[in-house]
């Protein structure tokens, strides 16, 4: 072996000190928006708003203000305004030449959240999500009205168009207005969306029962109120009730509460909470800190749940029940309606979009100033506790059950797995790297042996279209062949009897044609796995195949191209090769040779899947809308197109 050193390979001279990029002010933001707001997509788009308004709440919480109004223009900017202290416009110490407003605006981690002195806790903690938010807008105008004048500054793309300006007297006036258009070179054709809007506003409301939040709208979408005020004096309890609608409860009036941390623990802060369990719908777990919403949960939901489980086992011990003490934290949440709100000092979150908190402290003081409230609200509603001590027992006997079941199942079943004949299994031993693919009819099936990776793809065909699993009955479910084909192909059962960990395959795809056909037997297929497996799609396990509608061809250069936009801007320009362009359509995807499907759809270097996720702002609101699609009553369907046909401009008929 020659030895990498010696004199005889020649130095390299394109990486030295000058390849070395040094980025200034907001240009990371930029380049990278992902680390900061966690992607360009919808989400991420929508996460711009939460962090204006959560400077603005921020206010609230600390006394200051009591007032919020959101406004939503009809070129799709947003105007955020409080009547708080407002952001301050005299020069920073450590920059004489620029305002405090510049420096908060124009620089990753300013901000007044850092020391404890001005807040004593906030939502915001490093200083980054405003100037985030002017790095990612085309425009930003920023009005201060402080000490009976108004202020004003504009930027753009994160840079200040001119210093600060004075406007003149306010006297009636104060706090902060933040007006930005998101920048459509980072967000492309994404939109913010009333709806969705109105509903994390309106939770901010719930979240802090002293502030009023006022929403405007200019854009209408049918549905959503343009003009609405959120007072709630009742706070998560209003809330709770408002989400759980007339669904049946287990108490009539739902446990909750709020404890000051300073009072029990000499600590900053305080917590608020309300939970409530039903029979009719799956149970769900909405947490804040801070007003900032954390979908992964994190220490204050820890806390929370050991909190209610010790208090369950409790009470069951006083109550002499003995199966108390086998209930779990997983059979608390099966149908237990949560919402938890906590605020602490200087909270730790994991990632800047804080998704989820990680400060130790949280969970020791909400379980400590959850537990004796619940002790003492289970001994002073005995018929609500024994109704929810019931219910939770059931759950676990329900849960112990099918563990017997399966242990007797491995202990009986011999080594051969019962599979249907017509999967074409791959040769991998373990589950890690495997994918599935469920494709329509027996020609897609040929296609696709010829075109998979034997190791780690498996085919399994299905014949036309699957049955519509919502209001169908549960013994026509049991019976169904297609559905006992998948359920054995996957190795899992279905409903409660679904355990992810015997899934037998790390991807699930459904490739269907690229027609209407195909996206009925997709849309047929995502709905029983949403009814039946949902865990499966929770942890990311669905997809999506891409197949493309048509070839184009011109002598040596292929392309394959999805729709008929992309296609006619291929014919008009040209692929670069030579001569005339063939243009192939791709009926199904059984007319595609092994080589195509493999080239587009099935070969990992190049193919594009979707990966199937549940995203919603409100609970139950992806369950509401497969019920209006695809139940029983086809008023809510036709309804619901009335509603949103409004894209439609041309009709071919």
């Amino acid at each position: 072996m020659s030895d990498l050193l010696a004199g005889n390979t020649p130095e390299p001279t394109d990486y030295d000190a000058s390849s070395i990029e040094v980025l200034e002010g907001l240009e990371p933001v930029r380049k990278r928006p992902g680390m900061y707001i966690g992607g360009t997509d919808e989400r991420a788009l929508h996460h711009m708003v939460a962090e204006v308004l959560d400077n603005s709440m921020d206010e609230a919480v600390a006394g200051h203000a009591n007032r919020i109004e959101v406004e939503l223009h009809a070129d799709y900017s947003i105007t955020i305004r409080d009547n708080g202290r407002g952001i301050p416009v005299d020069p920073h110490p450590k920059f004489p030449d620029k305002s405090a407003l510049e420096v908060i605006l124009c620089t990753l981690h300013a901000g007044g959240k850092f020391s404890g002195k001005a807040y004593q806790t906030s939502g915001g903690l490093n200083g980054v999500g405003s100037s985030v938010v002017n790095a990612l807008s085309d425009s930003m105008i920023v009005q201060v009205a402080r000490n009976r004048e108004l202020y004003e500054q504009k930027f753009s793309r994160g840079k200040p168009l001119g210093p600060v300006a004075k406007l003149g007297a306010a006297p009636n006036r104060r706090g902060t207005t933040v007006t930005f258009h998101a920048d459509e070179e980072i967000f492309g054709s994404h939109r913010f969306k009333p709806s969705r809007l109105y509903k994390s506003v309106q939770s901010k409301a719930y979240l802090f029962s002293g502030v009023e939040i006022r929403w405007k709208s200019e854009i209408p979408d049918g549905d959503t109120p343009q003009e609405a005020t959120f007072h709630f004096p009742g706070g998560l309890a209003d809330y709770l009730s408002e989400t759980l609608g007339n669904a049946t409860t287990y108490s009539e009036a739902a446990f909750a509460g709020t404890v000051d941390f300073g009072d029990k623990f000499g600590e900053a802060g305080k917590v608020e909470w309300a939970i409530n369990w039903t029979p009719v719908r799956d149970g769900f777990i909405q947490s804040y800190c801070n007003t900032v919403p954390t979908p992964e949960g994190g220490t204050h939901v820890a806390g929370f749940w050991a909190a209610i489980l010790k208090g369950i086992k409790a009470y069951g011990e006083l109550s002499s029940n003995k199966k108390a003490a086998q209930i779990t934290r997983d059979d608390l949440m099966s149908g237990g309606c949560a919402l938890v709100s906590c605020f602490i000092a200087e909270p730790a979150f994991v990632g800047q979009t804080k998704d989820r908190l990680s400060s130790e402290i949280a969970a020791k003081m909400t379980e400590g100033a959850v537990r004796d409230h619940f002790d003492n609200w289970l001994a002073a509603d005995t018929k609500s506790a024994g109704a929810i001590l019931d219910f939770l027992v059931l759950r676990a006997e329900e849960r112990m059950k099918r563990r017997q079941e399966k242990e007797t199942a491995r202990k009986s079943a011999t080594k051969k797995l019962r599979l249907p004949g017509k999967l074409t299994d791959c040769t991998s031993k373990t589950r890690e790297g495997t994918e599935l693919f469920i494709v329509e009819g027996d020609s897609a099936g040929g296609s696709g042996k010829g075109a998979r990776n034997r190791v780690n793809q498996a085919l399994l065909p299905l014949k036309g279209k699957i049955l519509n699993v919502l209001g169908a009955a549960s013994s026509k479910l049991h019976t169904n062949s297609e559905i006992n084909d998948l359920c054995e192909a996957l190795g899992v059962g279905m409903g409660t009897k679904f355990k992810l960990d015997d899934l037998r395959y790390d991807k699930v795809i459904i490739m269907t044609d690229a027609d209407v056909d195909g996206a009925h037997i997709a849309a047929l297929l995502m709905t029983f796995f949403y009814t039946q497996m949902r865990p499966m799609i929770d942890a990311g396990h669905l997809y999506l195949a891409c197949p493309p509608l048509f070839r184009l061809t011109q002598g040596a250069r292929r392309v394959y191209v999805a729709d008929d936009a992309e296609k006619d801007m291929y014919l008009e320009k040209g692929l670069g090769g030579k001569g005339k362009i063939d243009l192939q359509r791709f009926k199904g995807l059984g007319e595609m040779d092994a080589k195509d499907l493999k080239e587009t759809t099935m070969d990992p270097a190049t193919r594009k899947l979707i990966r199937v996720t549940v995203d919603e702002d409100v609970p139950g609101e992806t369950s509401d809308l497969v019920e209006r699609l695809m139940g029983k009553k086809p008023e809510l369907r036709f309804q619901y197109i009335q509603e949103n046909a409004k894209f439609v401009e041309e009709l071919d008929v």
